[in-house]
């Protein structure tokens, strides 16, 4: 299993996905702020994987700040010195949150990660804890959303598998694999999951324009697992759902509405009108944190809008004539009418959403 993120006493390491596939190439993120400056820089992306290095994030700043204040500590009686302490570590916290919150607005599993690291602490805070044993206490949930991310992805992939026929061929669009997660995948621990249960699944990916997840990051996790892949230009994938080859269509989620409108990343709406219109099942894998059961549908979701450079330049390479004018969301928003299924690791969702999102959600 690719190793996307992990906890080290050095800091948080993750694989750099600006440098895959021409290099495999680990980031050792000492502060924080490094971490939010990985997430932001789309070295670690993916919903469940910014939820993941969002939650080691706050463990390593509020373990840093702990440590700062153990060393600095030179208040004249113990017990000022422990309400300045409280003080300044309450203060570090904020700095710490919002930082990490101001990194991409559009992936709701970020800020669930951030607000699970804001309640255990505030609620180690109102018992009384020392700040050594709030900052252990967080660097064990750190390491918990961590290790529940990979077992919510494997039983994703156990609910979607049974969705898939037998010798399928399945489009995807952007990268919802191990890369995209703390390991294993939603999209991918879909086919993950089909093939290790004996269906012969092959993979056709679309190139996902204009960061190109699909052609560097999709391709290259797939091959590392001999699963059968086929690149595609984003272009070509009405030519290919009308020419009979693909049997479904499955992708990831940055977040879902409460009505079951879908955020992912740019071009999935164009993928899921095309696959409707050729009588192709359109699934979506996410666990249950991508849900936004506050939001009444897609409209409200907010949506990134990244560097021009990634639209007129390609590795570096300049593409486009200088001056051009560049619109370059990076996400879209798939009506409900267009999702057959939402696969969790609760189950499967089915219209209507606003009903059957909310009863997994509420699954103890």
């Amino acid at each position: 299993m690719i190793n996307t993120i992990e906890w080290t006493t050095d800091g948080v390491v993750m694989i750099d996905q600006t440098k895959l596939p021409a290099e495999e190439v680990y980031l050792n993120c000492q502060s924080y702020q490094a971490v939010a400056d990985a997430i932001r820089t789309m070295v670690i992306r993916g919903a469940p994987a910014i939820g993941v290095a969002a939650a080691m994030g706050v463990a390593l700043g509020v373990r840093q700040a702990v440590a700062k204040l153990d060393a600095t500590d030179g208040a004249p009686s113990e017990e000022a010195a422990v309400g300045t302490d409280q003080d300044a570590l309450d203060q570090q916290m904020l700095d710490i949150c919002s930082t990490l919150a101001a990194t991409r607005p559009t992936a709701v599993n970020l800020f669930w990660a951030i607000d699970r690291m804001r309640k255990l602490y505030e609620a180690l805070r109102a018992q009384g804890k020392s700040l050594q044993a709030v900052a252990d206490a967080l660097v064990q949930e750190a390491l918990e959303v961590r290790i529940e991310d990979v077992k919510i992805n494997q039983a994703i992939g156990k609910h979607g598998a049974a969705l898939l026929p037998q010798e399928a061929a399945v489009m995807t669009h952007c990268n919802a694999g191990a890369l995209a997660t703390a390991g294993y995948g939603t999209a991918l621990g879909v086919i993950r999951a089909a093939v290790e249960g004996g269906n012969p699944v092959a993979v056709f990916a679309n190139e996902t324009r204009p960061f190109l997840q699909g052609a560097r990051l999709t391709v290259w996790e797939l091959q590392q697992d001999n699963i059968p892949v086929t690149l595609l230009t984003d272009n070509m994938a009405g030519h290919v759902l009308n020419s009979g080859r693909i049997n479904a269509v499955v992708v990831g989620a940055d977040r879902i509405a409460g009505n079951g409108d879908v955020a992912n990343k740019i071009g999935t709406y164009s993928v899921a009108v095309l696959a409707k219109e050729n009588g192709i099942p359109f699934y979506v894998a996410a666990p249950i944190s991508t849900l936004d059961l506050s939001l009444a549908s897609g409209k409200e979701i907010p949506i990134e809008e990244r560097d021009p450079s990634e639209v007129t330049e390609l590795q570096g390479l300049r593409v486009a004539p200088p001056d051009t004018s560049v619109l370059n969301p990076a996400f879209d928003i798939t009506p409900n009418r267009y999702v057959t299924a939402i696969i969790t690791e609760r189950g499967i969702a089915r219209a209507p959403y606003e009903t059957t999102l909310r009863q997994l959600s509420e699954q103890a």
